[in-house]
Parts: structure tokens; C-alpha cells; sequence
């Protein structure tokens, strides 16, 4: 005996849920920007509510459009978008050594600096991935570490901890 597809018509409850969340965060983040103080020179015209109050209205049509969607039986595809068996078993031993790679990283950045935790910590996600090539991951890590400590450091003005290599960076 085969199973029918259910009947979506009316839409699943648990979109409803995800529509009445985007038009909360829509109403919050509207709320919010009118209570900013109206701050306009001559560099900034406009001031600062009209982004966020834009995004609050998108973040409004976005639920509201979605709750039409849903009640005229849009649904997406289950798994439809990523190529992974849901009849799997987790895998623990990777879950585990990506939060160790993470855990580590917090207890040392602050101790060692961004560029050694960083570097370990891309290695350690490397390795628990599957990447078996020691030398080369840490090469990259290293390479990546630097590359965003300098991007943070220049590009965006905000200093990551240099740690044990401070003076040297």
C-alpha cells in the first residue's frame, strides 16, 4: 500500500511559525529605529532611521508573502538542496572535534593571539573534516590566520589579540 502525498492546501503550521517570527523581528527592528534621534548634518542628509525602517518593511512583505505562499500550499522540497542521506547516523567523532577546534581557540586566542589559535583553529576543522594533509593544512591555516588578522587590522580597523607575537605583527 502506497502513501498519497498529503494535501498541503491551508499550509503547515510550522511555516505560520517562521512567518509570525519575520514579522516580529520586522516590527522590533521598526520599533527600534523610531526611537533613534533624528541626527542630520551635512555629510548625512537623511540620518540613520531609514535603513532600518526599510529593512523592517522588507522583513514585513517577506512574512507576509511567505504566509500567502504557504496557505496556497507552497512547501519546500525535503532535503532538496543538499546532497546528504537523512537516514544517516550523526557523526559524533567530527562534531566533537569541531567544537574541540573551537574550544580550543577560546581558551587560547587571548593567551597565544589570533594568528596561533586561528591557525589551529582551521587546522583542527581541516583535520576533523577529513583533510589528512598535515603540513599543508597548517600552511594554509597559517596563511588564512594571517591573512584575516590583517584584514581585520587594516580593512576594518578592529585589532585581534596578537598574544605571545606581540611586536612581531
Amino acid at each position: 500500500m502506497t502513501s498519497q502525498p498529503q494535501d498541503l492546501r491551508g499550509g503547515d503550521r510550522a511555516q505560520y511559525g517562521v512567518c509570525a517570527f519575520l514579522a516580529l523581528v520586522g516590527v522590533l527592528v521598526i520599533m527600534d529605529a523610531a526611537r533613534l534621534q533624528d541626527v542630520a548634518t551635512s555629510n548625512d542628509p537623511i540620518g540613520p532611521k531609514p535603513v532600518p525602517i526599510l529593512l523592517g518593511a522588507l522583513l514585513l512583505l517577506v512574512a507576509a508573502l511567505y504566509a500567502v505562499d504557504v496557505a496556497r500550499g507552497g512547501h519546500g522540497q525535503a532535503e532538496a538542496g543538499e546532497d546528504i542521506d537523512p537516514t544517516s547516523p550523526v557523526d559524533w567523532r567530527t562534531v566533537l572535534l569541531l567544537i574541540a577546534a573551537f574550544v580550543v581557540n577560546i581558551v587560547l586566542i587571548d593567551r597565544l593571539g589570533w594568528v596561533i589559535s586561528g591557525a589551529l583553529l582551521f587546522w583542527g576543522s581541516a583535520y576533523a573534516l577529513g583533510s589528512r594533509h598535515h603540513v599543508r593544512n597548517l600552511v594554509i591555516a597559517a596563511g588564512l590566520s594571517l591573512a584575516t588578522f590583517y584584514g581585520f587590522a587594516i580593512g576594518l580597523g578592529v585589532n585581534l589579540p596578537a598574544g605571545v607575537l606581540q611586536g612581531i605583527l
